[in-house]
């Protein structure tokens, strides 16, 4: 274990405070046996690429569970099945899917993260979700006991799962149906060449921001409230695609944030809809400059602070 361990390079914001522990487990048993021992009172979260993730700038008091390259295999099981160990990027799934004639899963190459976290997030895109394609998940639950879950365990809505309390997932079967390579390797083109045209990419960004709502996109919204190019800190909502934030150089967690719910605020004041984070936002907040100059901290009106439009 590594103690007060900086995440900001494990993060796709590239932003955040330290771990109180980095533990890296050397497999499932490793992981099981260290859950067992640790007293039950530390809190204990899982981390895979890091995207999808604002870590605040105090830090994340506990444990950080960091599954690496023995969590990342990706293998053909059954005809049509693949099992995927938590660690696994959604890149890595989808090729191998397509090498072994699996259609289906070419969604998941959109996706940036880890299996761990499409499965805990019932994530999605063009169309797909982890939902349409998982027979079951392994985890291990805070206590170091392991347990398998299937499909209809984890209560899927959009976003959302039920999954245990501190269970951390360490493998998924996915399933999908048969198809040439040639055509899924087209699909899988055609998903990256939208990505790239709509998306920033290149920027240090967390993915989507926010969950779109019922009957609206999230981008929409946030562009018909004039937030396109909004500034807060080293903070911006994209010029590219309005549901994603990034840091443009010097951003804190807590400029990340901030602009965030100035940009939820905004939305509701414009449409009256109430955005919901789909990033997730752990660990402890700072005094910060920012937080206590910013319109959205002390609910004042627009102008002051150091909120930009771009």
């Amino acid at each position: 274990m590594t103690p007060n361990a900086p995440l900001a390079p494990l993060l796709w914001f590239k932003t955040g405070g330290a771990a109180e522990w980095l533990f890296e487990p050397k497999d499932a048993d490793d992981l099981a046996q260290f859950l067992a021992a640790l007293d039950p009172s530390v809190p204990v979260m899982a981390l895979g690429l890091g995207s999808n993730l604002i870590v605040r700038d105090g830090g994340v008091p506990g444990v950080v569970v960091r599954l690496g390259k023995a969590f990342a295999q990706v293998e053909r099981t059954g005809d049509m099945i693949l099992r995927c160990g938590a660690g696994a990027s959604g890149i890595l799934v989808s090729s191998t899917a397509r090498d072994a004639g699996i259609g289906g899963l070419e969604f998941l190459r959109s996706i940036p993260g880890t299996v761990g976290g499409f499965v805990r997030m019932n994530g999605g895109a063009y169309g797909r979700e982890v939902k349409d394609v998982l027979i079951d998940c392994d985890v291990v639950l805070r206590d170091g006991s392991r347990r398998t879950l299937a499909l209809a365990d984890l209560h899927y809505t959009y976003r959302h799962s039920e999954l245990p309390e501190g269970a951390i997932v360490i493998a998924a079967t996915f399933t999908g149906s048969p198809a040439e390579p040639a055509a899924i390797q087209a699909e899988m083109d055609r998903i990256a060449a939208s990505r790239e045209a709509s998306q920033p990419l290149r920027s240090k960004t967390g993915g989507s921001t926010f969950k779109n709502p019922e009957g609206h996109k999230a981008w929409e919204l946030v562009d018909q409230a004039g937030c396109r190019g909004l500034q807060i800190g080293g903070a911006q909502v994209s010029e590219k695609h309005t549901n994603f934030l990034i840091n443009t150089g010097t951003a804190t967690s807590a400029d990340i944030e901030v602009l965030g719910e100035e940009v939820r605020a905004r939305v509701k004041a414009q449409s009256g809809v109430a955005l919901e984070w789909e990033i997730q936002r752990i660990g402890d907040n700072k005094p910060s400059p920012v937080e206590l100059r910013s319109p959205a901290a002390q609910g004042r009106g627009l102008g002051e602070g150091n909120v930009t439009d771009g």
